[in-house]
């Protein structure tokens, strides 16, 4: 599955996407998963309070499945007017 970081979240990290093989069953098992990897990971993920997350370029929740799911996007909330 493609994972795509934006703003605070990719600076966080260090890259904008990844390609990941995971086992995870919802978002918040993958996010889990992630922490778990590095401490750039478990840094971007403190907070997921701070966080969107798309699936399929869908603005979803954390609890969403992961079966079938193509691509998730995390970002922080957007504002503007």
């Amino acid at each position: 599955m493609n994972v795509l970081y934006f703003a605070w979240v990719r600076e966080r990290i260090g890259v904008p996407k990844e390609q990941i093989d995971t086992s995870a069953a919802t978002v918040m098992d993958l996010v889990e998963e992630l922490r778990a990897r590095e401490e750039r990971y478990a840094l971007a993920f403190s907070d997921i309070s701070a966080l969107r997350v798309a699936v399929d370029q869908d603005l979803s929740d954390f609890d969403a499945s992961l079966e079938g799911v193509r691509e998730i996007a995390f970002f922080p909330p957007m504002t503007g007017g």
